[in-house]
Order: structure tokens, then C-alpha cells, then sequence
């Protein structure tokens, strides 16, 4: 999952399916002129999240999780249920870059247009935990490892019965923007390319969410934000 605050995904989150983790873009509004820690609560320059606390966040209200057959089409699946938690490991003085471990990413109450499914029975992101990095300057990166490398199985339904996608990261990474505007962190067409499947498996799945708000449930729910 500060300054928050394909088929397949994770995000993994996510991944969809990604430790989805605070960050805020460039275009967002971070303040390098207050000083403090990269995130903090429960305002901007506010407290230090402490290293351990935990991260979590769900999706925007009233958005999807999508994993669509190309950057600009609505072709693929989408879930109308997906969260993230994550665990804080450093937070350095601002400006500067806070690392997290993504612990958990789901993707729930998804559906499907694809031709020839008639639904979808699972997405799950393998390989957890995510190590997570969240800058100063707004960008969210979620990376995986040579030994477990961000990975995404969605299971679909056909009218002769399952298939299994596996979708994999290019770059072994997923890039991210949080706002502190909104206390949010965004995917924006995150593509993840299959590594396994059947012909209907998409070639190349785009993934977008928005996940918001971004709290600090150790503290309380108290939002987070990036500095």
C-alpha cells in the first residue's frame, strides 16, 4: 500500500494485486520546508510514524481495481473490494526515502467481461512480503526479488470449466503517487505481462486503483502523509 497519505495484479499493493506505503507525487503537494520525518501523522510535518506501525488502506470509495487489456480499454477484469497492509521498516528525517515490507494486498468482488469467462473465482498476489520505498518527492516503488519476483494468479471462470493466469512485472517493480490532498496513493496502468495461461489470459494486463485513505492503524487510524 503518506504521502498517499491481467488480469492479474497485485499489485500486486499490488499487485495488485503490492507492502502498498505512502508516498506523494511530484504534482501533489508534499512541503520539504517542514521539517520532520518522511511520514508522519496525523497531519503533514506532524508526528514520526514510528518504525512498525502498520499501514493500511483500502480502495477509493465508489472506484475499481482494474486490470484491463490495454493503458486506454475496459476490456479485462475489475474488483470492487481490494486493500493493502503494510509495515513500516525506516523513516528517516525528511527529505529523504521511507522504506516498508507490503505484508498483505486482496482483490475481492471482482467481474469480468472478458470473452469466453463467464466470471472470476480468484486474484491473489504471490511472493508477499513487497519490500515498498516512499520518497520525499511523491513516488511510491514496490519491488520484488530474483526469488520472488512480484507475481499475480487469477483464476477465471469459461464455460469449459477453470483457467489460470500468472502475471509477472517486466522490471520486477510497480510505481505509485500519493497526495496528501486527498491522503491517497494511486496505480496508474501498471502493466504486468503473462507468464502463464491459456490464449485468454490477456498478453499484457494494465493495472489502476486508487487507495485512500491511507491510515496508520497502530496509531489509531490516524491518516498519514508524506514530507
Amino acid at each position: 500500500m503518506p504521502r498517499y497519505g491481467r488480469i492479474g495484479g497485485g499489485l500486486a499493493a499490488l499487485a495488485l494485486l503490492a507492502g502498498v506505503v505512502a508516498a506523494a507525487p511530484a504534482s501533489a503537494d508534499p512541503s520539504s520546508s517542514l521539517a520532520g520525518n518522511v511520514l508522519t501523522y496525523p497531519t503533514p510535518g506532524g508526528t514520526a510514524v514510528a518504525v512498525n506501525d502498520v499501514i493500511q488502506a483500502s480502495l477509493k470509495t465508489g472506484t475499481n481495481a482494474t486490470f484491463y487489456n490495454s493503458a486506454s480499454g475496459t476490456t479485462g477484469l475489475k474488483c470492487a473490494v481490494s486493500s493493502f497492509s503494510a509495515r513500516v521498516l525506516t523513516n528517516p528525517i525528511a527529505p529523504g526515502t521511507a522504506t516498508e515490507s507490503l505484508t498483505a494486498q486482496t482483490f475481492t468482488s471482482c467481474t469480468t467481461n472478458v470473452f469466453g469467462t463467464t466470471g472470476v473465482s480468484s486474484v491473489t498476489v504471490n511472493n508477499l512480503p513487497y519490500t515498498t520505498s516512499v520518497t520525499s518527492a511523491g513516488v511510491v516503488t514496490i519491488s520484488g526479488t530474483a526469488a520472488a519476483p512480484i507475481q499475480s494468479t487469477v483464476v477465471l471462470n469459461t464455460l469449459l470449466g477453470q483457467i489460470t493466469c500468472v502475471y509477472r512485472t517486466s522490471a520486477n517493480s510497480l510505481t505509485g503517487a500519493a497526495s496528501n490532498a486527498t491522503n491517497s496513493i494511486t496505480f496508474t496502468n501498471q502493466p504486468l505481462n503473462k507468464f502463464s495461461g491459456p490464449s485468454l489470459c490477456f498478453g499484457t494486463a494494465y493495472f489502476s486503483a486508487t487507495y485512500s485513505p491511507v491510515r496508520d492503524t497502530t496509531k489509531g487510524n490516524s491518516p498519514v502523509y508524506v514530507n
